[in-house]
């Protein structure tokens, strides 16, 4: 039988049978397709994710813990009840929890540190047993007697002003405020600054009563909440330290702890501002810049006087603990060897209502409706396999440690990955492979807001254009016809697949409209999630439409949605990004220069306050992206042409077959062979966490962070580097249809 596919090539792609032909219909999904989503939405219930959000989220359930245990094997029985083939996956992972925790503040004023979150009147979760004491994951053991400074977020930035203020940080405690970067960056920064110690808090302006009443009056941090967390270097790998590039089974060749890189060398706790208050009231010092001020009610001074000092101990237990993966599939009747994957993590810091269970309840309720209409005869054309991950929260252990195990099968099978994580009230937020923009476009289009009765993109179109208040991009908003899909960085599941693999990958969830400062608190409960996250479950039920019909069009498409124009147009914004970069720093650094040369810092200082010289960096080079842009334009034409070839392609389902391959295969050309410098495990050209911002992405991350750390001559080899990826994906696509 010859396959054709119609006229224009952009969007989907889905079968109908029209007078014996096989014809294929573009932009919409097929009646066929539309009809089984249909099918799909009548059978979620807003109400079933309810009961399985307060059933999950009914006590704490971390890594190691029995609940932890008893919450897989309540999961597998589901997914088994659901008509699945499914198992659990149990990986051996180190795990440090806290034995000794002290803080003290020894001089001018002795305080001590509660360290313990209190509970709150009403909320009979923050009474129970089994809870995580406030601690952050991998900060080393220590004990440690210094003075204290104040550094801000304690981002590079601050400590180049600490130094315009004469101010060192080697050999002292620092305390950083929670907030413009990821968590595990404060500490990172600190001890390359000499630091032995690191006291992380969160000010009352990020999340407390600057921005609203605090819990239980309100969603926000109260005095005494903490935010838990992993402080692990996993900018360098995620997953378990020991087990670098190797999944972490029981006889697993392991490192000694004392080699792992991604295991910080400073001890470091995370406290409220509660605890912070006398610490911070304590400091004299210059006055804390302007932009460094929080909102508790007290004058923010920086100390390094020497006067505070501050004594910090720390001590963990250092266990191998098992991580149980919940691995649920449903056999593909066509590709059985094409395999679509969606996951969610279900370990939680403690309760995690909203951090995981809100999105691992949705994609129990889609498992649930895929099976249910398996009953009724549905068979999926490609291989579905559902994920439901352990370790999560200590750095993504129990996802990354699967990847690494069966790394070569899933980079030869995997069509793509889709991952949720927490979900709330608000609009929807998808992230991912730009090659994918179409489908995602698509499906926002065709799902419609719970609350506001218009689609995902009109509403999100909408809070674009309102958060502006340019004429000019308000205008280019409202005649956009793309999601926007966001760059990922790291933080959930999605990382080993993507960045390590070069698996092409979505991330989805909802957000904005469902305030709160619970995020890894004993807060993170049934109880607050229902009053001010997502009370009647419908944006749960919105993630299950949003996500299932990413499963099911992959599943059932037959010729698999990737468009490299979407993929083209980022690349290209990005490379925009760099150029204009490079620009801006060149020209800084000479009007620097000139700064300098005529004294206009030391001339502006204020005599009677301590001041230092900036130290001027290295110059900037001339830096030339044609050669970038010129492989960008082939590939833009690449992409067009094999859109083309979509159109016009006649043949067998064995060729059709083969070249969906190629089309599921084409990102791994993006990846680097040696990886990116200092840290080989991320293999991505085009998208990795920062090396100073954890979480958030750095698009182009070889040659972006190169220049931003003024490293010239790897930015030169990374550009070379990033043009041959794109050359060989250029090829790849003129090779494919």
């Amino acid at each position: 039988m010859k396959h054709r596919i119609g006229a224009g090539a952009m969007g989907l792609f889905f079968s109908l049978q029209s007078l014996g032909h096989v014809i294929y219909a573009q932009e919409k999904p097929s009646a066929d397709q539309q009809a089984l989503e249909q099918q799909f939405d009548a059978l979620l219930s807003s109400e079933s994710i309810r009961e399985q959000v307060k059933l999950l989220a009914d006590r704490p359930h971390h890594l190691g813990s029995a609940r932890g245990k008893e919450v897989a094997e309540l999961i597998l029985a589901w997914f088994k009840q659901y008509g699945w083939q499914a198992k659990l996956e149990t990986y051996h992972v180190l795990f440090p929890t806290p034995v000794e925790r002290e803080l003290q503040l020894l001089s001018p004023t002795p305080f001590t540190a509660l360290l313990k979150e209190q509970v709150v009147e009403g909320d009979s979760y923050s009474t129970q047993e089994g809870q995580l004491p406030t601690y952050n994951a991998w900060g080393a053991d220590g004990d440690v007697t210094a003075p204290l400074v104040f550094v801000n977020y304690g981002l590079p930035a601050d400590y180049e002003e600490l130094d315009r203020q004469g101010i060192s940080v080697k050999g002292k405690i620092v305390i950083a405020k929670y907030g413009n970067s990821w968590r595990g960056i404060k500490p990172k920064v600190a001890y390359e600054h000499g630091a032995v110690g690191c006291l992380i808090y969160s000010d009352p302006k990020e999340d407390g009563y600057f921005q609203g009443e605090g819990y239980p009056q309100g969603p926000y941090k109260n005095e005494h909440t903490v935010q838990r967390g992993s402080v692990m270097d996993m900018v360098i790998y995620p997953g378990d330290p020991l087990t670098p590039n190797r999944g972490a089974t029981e006889k697993a060749e392991r490192l000694e702890r004392e080699e792992a890189p991604t295991i910080l060398k400073i001890p470091v706790l995370p406290i409220s501002y509660h605890d912070a208050l006398p610490l911070l009231t304590a400091l004299k010092g210059p006055v804390a810049p302007p932009a460094w001020r929080g909102a508790l009610p007290i004058t923010y001074h920086v100390g390094g006087n020497g006067d505070v000092k501050v004594h910090l101990k720390v001590k963990h237990s250092w266990d191998i603990v098992p991580a149980y993966n919940v691995i649920a599939t449903l056999k593909g009747s066509d590709y059985p060897d094409e395999w679509v994957v969606r996951g969610n993590h279900h370990d939680a810091w403690v309760n995690g209502a909203d951090d995981p269970v809100s999105g691992l309840a949705a994609m129990l309720e889609e498992a649930k409706a895929i099976g249910e209409l398996a009953r009724k005869g549905f068979k999926p054309r490609r291989t579905l396999v559902y994920c439901a991950w352990d370790g999560e929260e200590q750095s993504l252990l129990g996802s990354t440690e699967w990847v690494e195990d069966h790394a070569k099968e899933l980079s030869e099978k995997v069509v793509a990955y889709i991952n949720t994580d927490g979900n709330s009230r608000g609009f929807f937020r998808a992230g991912g492979s730009h090659a994918l923009t179409g489908l995602v476009t698509e499906i926002a289009r065709d799902v419609r807001d719970p609350l506001k009765e218009v689609s995902l993109f009109d509403r999100k179109r909408a809070q674009e254009i309102t958060s502006t208040n340019s004429v000019a991009p308000q205008k280019k908003l409202l005649d956009k016809k793309d999601y926007a899909l966001q760059a990922l960085g790291t933080g959930s599941d999605y990382s080993a697949f993507l960045q390590h693999l070069g698996i092409p990958s979505l991330n989805f969830s909802f957000g904005g409209e469902g305030p709160g400062g619970d995020y890894h608190s004993i807060y993170d409960n049934y109880n607050h999630y229902v009053r001010f996250k997502d009370p009647d479950f419908v944006y749960g039920k919105a993630l299950a439409q949003t996500a299932g019909r990413a499963v099911l069009r992959l599943s059932q498409a037959e010729v698999l949605p990737f468009d490299f124009e979407g993929l083209h147009k980022a690349v290209l914004e990005y490379a925009v990004e760099v150029q204009s970069l490079a620009k801006e720093l060149k020209q800084q650094q000479e009007l620097n220069q000139q700064l300098l040369d005529k004294s206009i810092f030391e001339v502006a200082a204020d005599p009677k306050k301590t001041y230092t010289t900036p130290k001027l960096k290295a110059p900037v080079p001339q830096i030339a992206l044609d050669t970038l842009f010129s492989a960008l334009d082939s590939l833009s034409v690449a992409a067009d042409k094999l859109n083309a070839r979509i159109a016009a392609f006649q043949g067998s389902k064995k060729e059709l077959t083969a070249q969906n391959g190629r089309l599921y295969q084409a990102e791994k050309s993006l990846l680097l062979e040696q990886g990116l410098p200092r840290r080989p495990w991320y293999k991505h050209s085009i998208y990795a966490p920062g090396f100073y911002t954890g979480y958030g992405v750095k698009t182009l991350p070889g040659i972006r962070e190169a220049l931003e750390e003024g490293h010239y001559d790897e930015f030169q080899h990374q550009l070379r580097l990033l043009e041959q990826q794109l050359l060989i994906l250029t090829e790849f696509l003129n090779a494919t249809f």
